[in-house]
């Protein structure tokens, strides 16, 4: 991972801890119930794809990664006790980290030889499960059940991903072109509420 992507993703954890922490923060939880919370935020995803994967989990190769979310987690602790953040504050920054986990962990699986669908579906997981994981902590409906187009705009752009590297276009291009579609498309669906039709049996 070059050392650009490298920052980046760890800002990416580090807003999934925040927006975490604003979540916990609904819930008469203390402050260890909040950085556990953080911690399943930023890094639950991306310790499900790398336990399938059968890898080193990333934030037990790198601890970095395990500091970045716990700093972050108390820093949000400490803030919203102080300063009233708007609800929809993080919702741009959790969607380009929605893109970032999205690819890198497509990338992650495609370099440990996974075919291309299960690429995309731990993809997915990377970018989706650790925000399914801290509204279950919280007891909420996970967002990617109810709410704007969230885990289809992750699943959507590690398949644009795939398809733009069998197209033959450089990996850098087919990553920030998969993370502008995921982006765009999330922010699109927080912008005009797209949804997808919710199950709703015939009486």
């Amino acid at each position: 991972m070059g050392e650009p992507v490298y920052v980046i993703v760890m800002i990416a954890v580090a807003v999934s801890a925040i927006t975490g922490v604003l979540e916990a923060g609904r819930k008469p939880i203390d402050l260890f119930g909040v950085v556990l919370v953080a911690l399943t935020s930023a890094l639950g995803g991306g310790t499900i794809r790398d336990l399938l994967l059968a890898r080193p989990v990333f934030w037990v190769a790198d601890q970095t990664y395990l500091a970045a979310a716990i700093a972050a987690g108390v820093a949000a602790f400490v803030l919203v006790r102080l300063v009233r953040l708007p609800a929809n504050l993080f919702l741009l920054p959790d969607a380009l980290g929605l893109a970032l986990f999205t690819v890198i962990g497509t990338q992650a699986a495609l370099s440990y030889g996974a075919p291309w669908f299960v690429a995309t579906f731990l993809g997915l997981v990377t970018g989706v499960f650790g925000g399914v994981l801290r509204d279950i902590l919280c007891n909420e409906v996970p967002l990617v059940f109810a709410g704007e187009l969230y885990a289809t705009a992750s699943w959507a752009g590690a398949a644009v991903f795939i398809a733009l590297l069998h197209a033959g276009i450089p990996g850098t291009i087919s990553s920030s072109l998969a993370i502008a579609a995921i982006f765009l498309l999330r922010a699109a669906a927080i912008r005009w509420h797209l949804t997808l039709p919710s199950f709703a049996a015939k009486s």
